[in-house]
């Protein structure tokens, strides 16, 4: 019987060298470890510079005394309960962000899925009227304001045509307690109706003829089709453009700060424009940091309501 040789590069014994296959392996996997680490590296640092550093700072300062010069002294949970029971801007600022998204939100989203109903498929220019809605998106923010308030000053557009047209004295839309807000909210779906047009044009499109076909031969028409098909069929995107909208009407800043400098008086004063002032104009950035951590908490507070209820109405494929 003839014995054969052991193949080169394997072991023939316990105890013997290890393969040069495995060897190999783990070098090239450490290689592309190595690589992969590599152009991972910038943006972990500009993630930890410019988003985890800030926010592990203004925890640090919400729990200080902090002004913009001077000594820094810890004060524990002091700014919080200064917001909460001693600030008289606070709560009237809270309640605005909350009225504004109250207000804006349904506003928002009926207009945006009436827009996207209306633009359908069997519309010529469709492409064209898209675009012009989407326009306002886009637009700098600062644009789109100043036109709006050429459009509600006293001299403006709106009262010059009404009084000439008709006799009609309009009220003061900017400086009237019961009309700024309303004209805040106003300028803003105007300006952000578009992006949820989109969002959910694109969701009608994806809703199967088959199924729509099916429902009008079983007599759904109108306002049944819409509430009983076509509605469930996109409530995912309806969904989602909800929470996106909830959560930057809660943040909005840059048209009460344009339109009205968040008055008259408080009156269209929102929550980040009030933290703004606190930590720029007044330079308390420990009392800004506390009133920014209260934010954040409402939103996700909001969110998570929202995602909890969402069981109840969003239809997923399965």
């Amino acid at each position: 019987m003839t014995l054969l040789a052991p193949r080169r590069g394997t072991a023939t014994e316990p105890g013997g060298a290890a393969p040069a296959a495995p060897r190999r392996r783990g070098a090239l996997a450490r290689a592309e470890r190595h690589q992969a680490l590599g152009f991972v590296t910038p943006a972990l640092a500009g993630l930890t510079v410019f988003t985890i550093a800030p926010v592990v700072l203004s925890v640090v300062m919400s729990l200080h005394d902090w002004p913009i010069f001077g000594e820094r002294t810890f004060t524990g949970l002091a700014n919080y309960g200064r917001l909460l029971t001693e600030d008289p801007d606070f709560w009237p600022a809270l309640r605005n962000s909350v009225v504004f998204t109250v207000l804006y939100v349904p506003v928002n989203i009926v207009i945006a899925l009436a827009l996207a109903l209306g633009i359908g498929p069997r519309i010529r220019g469709r492409g064209a009227f898209r675009v012009l809605f989407f326009i306002p998106v886009v637009t700098p923010v600062v644009a789109n304001v100043l036109v709006w308030k050429m459009l509600l000053q006293p001299q403006g557009l709106v009262n010059g045509l009404s009084t000439s047209l008709f006799g009609i004295e309009m009220p003061r839309f900017l400086s009237d307690q019961n009309w700024a807000m309303i004209s805040v909210v106003v300028m803003s779906v105007w300006a952000g109706m578009g992006y949820n047009m989109l969002i959910l044009s694109a969701a009608l499109e994806q809703v199967p003829a088959s199924v729509t076909e099916a429902a009008r031969i079983d007599g759904a028409h109108g306002l049944r089709m819409l509430v009983s098909i076509t509605l469930p069929m996109i409530s995912p995107s309806v969904f989602f453009a909800a929470v996106m909208t909830v959560i930057s009407s809660l943040q909005v800043f840059a048209q009460p700060q344009l339109l009205t400098g968040g008055g008259p008086g408080n009156a269209t004063l929102p929550l980040v424009m009030f933290i703004y002032q606190t930590g720029f104009t007044f330079q308390d950035l420990g009392l800004a940091a506390a009133g920014a951590w209260i934010l954040f908490v409402l939103i996700i507070g909001v969110t998570a309501v929202q995602f909890r209820a969402q069981k109840r109405w969003v239809h997923y494929e399965h």
